[in-house]
């Protein structure tokens, strides 16, 4: 069975829209892009490093395809020659219902996320890997198809912009297994899936009359 890694470059409030530059995705007023790069050092290479310095298939919703298959296929040579050999390698599943031009080699349409990504998930291969695909992430949150969560904070607010974690998810427990800081400033954390939501309660019972008052209020006011 193949393990499902979501790899994200987000801002402290969420935000995941167009990390890399202004031209990746300007949609919905976003007026931000290029972020992360101010952030760049030797830390944030470790880690991107290690995510793409194993075997891996790549897990793209159509737009990141695009962005990467107009960028990374042209990059071989260049500064980072590693990781578009490593993209090349790999193959790249596209999941879109509208459909894309598969301009990349070693490109595969998925017309259902999730059904297609859960049986991937059954067969025998490198591990997935996703990197952007917002809306896809979604999808794969939804059906609980993620094993490990790779996100990439850094110290900047955006205000608006495409989330990692939108509305209406289903609730999911992860664990820490791994945290650093890199020099610049950003906070690398390692999640993986820990079953459902535990909870507990820090209130006293019995509760006093004015905490009943509250409750009933609560309750009225819906």
């Amino acid at each position: 069975m193949r393990k499902l890694i979501t790899a994200a470059f987000i801002s402290m409030d969420g935000v995941m829209q167009a990390p890399g530059g202004p031209s990746e995705d300007p949609v919905r007023g976003f007026a931000h892009g290029g972020w992360v790069v101010p952030y760049v050092d030797e830390a944030f290479g470790q880690e991107v490093d290690d995510l793409f310095g194993k075997p891996f298939d790549l897990l793209l919703g159509r737009k990141t395809y695009e962005i990467f298959a107009a960028h990374w296929p042209f990059a071989e040579g260049g500064q980072d020659d590693g990781i578009a050999k490593a993209f090349k390698t790999a193959t790249k599943y596209v999941a879109s219902r509208k459909g894309v031009d598969l301009t990349w080699d070693g490109s595969v349409l998925l017309r259902d996320a999730a059904a297609d990504v859960a049986k991937l998930k059954q067969e025998d291969g490198p591990p997935l890997v996703t990197q952007g695909s917002s809306d896809l992430i979604q999808t794969l949150l939804t059906h609980d198809l993620i094993d490990e969560i790779r996100t990439l904070i850094f110290p900047v607010v955006l205000g608006n912009g495409k989330r990692l974690f939108g509305a209406n998810l289903p609730p999911l427990a992860f664990k820490l297994t791994h945290s650093t800081t890199t020099p610049a400033g950003a906070t690398i954390a390692r999640y993986v899936r820990d079953g459902d939501v535990k909870s507990g309660d820090f209130g006293m019972e019995p509760p006093n009359e004015l905490e009943q008052k509250r409750r009933a209020r609560m309750q009225r006011e819906g």
